[in-house]
């Protein structure tokens, strides 16, 4: 199949780029930074998703939502509106079968920058929106609102010990998700999943119960 993912220069959409390849599927990037997957499967594109001139590819089977900012003061604009851009030039169309999107536990708690917590709220809306239009298609839409996960993003949380132990300790299992467990949510929601839409899968190892934003 052919997956198109946002945002895999690192993290979560690398690490979904990657489960994707290693399962034979063809993956195109889109993101504003280069990428260092070199495999054959995949191929690269640099641009932003809030871009109007967004290259045409056609047959996208598989559509993630991956690429977002955290408090730049450009959240609602490139998490929400950009998802949107990319989401009604190559996800609402015959050939689909799932469009994921990955929000944020932030998005029904709250505990968030403001502008971050809207946007992925957002999100979280319009993913529903989506589900309702590509169902003729007999294809799902669904969104991942994770907790803490480990990546780059997340560095000057996690080298420092007591940041590290507070916010573990927000979690009941105490401990964060890493982005290769994303990605392996993805994918059985993308391409195991036939039956699951319009529905919002909370991943946060128990932090919503407490809900308290620590940075």
């Amino acid at each position: 199949m052919r997956i198109l993912v946002t945002g895999t220069s690192s993290g979560i959409g690398k690490a979904i780029a990657n489960k994707f390849i290693l399962n034979g599927h063809e993956v195109i990037g889109i993101d504003v930074k280069d990428s260092t997957i070199t495999d054959t499967l995949y191929t690269h594109i640099k641009e932003d998703i809030c871009s109007k001139k967004l290259p045409d590819i056609s047959d996208v089977d598989i559509l993630v939502n991956n690429a977002g900012v955290q408090n730049t003061g450009k959240d609602i604009d490139i998490n929400l509106k950009g998802t949107i851009n990319i989401t009604e030039k190559y996800g609402i169309q015959s050939n689909i079968k799932s469009v994921i999107f990955i929000a944020s536990a932030s998005a029904s708690t709250g505990s968030e920058f403001p502008e971050y917590v809207a946007s992925k709220g957002g999100m979280v809306s319009y993913m529903k929106n989506v589900a309702l239009r590509i169902a003729k298609y007999q294809a799902t839409a669904n969104s991942i609102s994770a907790g803490g996960v480990i990546t780059p993003l997340n560095t000057h949380i996690i080298e420092n010990p007591k940041l590290w132990n507070a916010v573990l300790n927000e979690t009941l299992l105490n401990k964060w998700a890493t982005d290769e467990e994303i990605a392996e949510f993805v994918y059985f929601l993308s391409v195991t999943n036939k039956s699951m839409t319009g529905q919002d899968l909370l991943i946060d190892n128990g932090e919503a119960l407490k809900s308290n934003f620590i940075w």
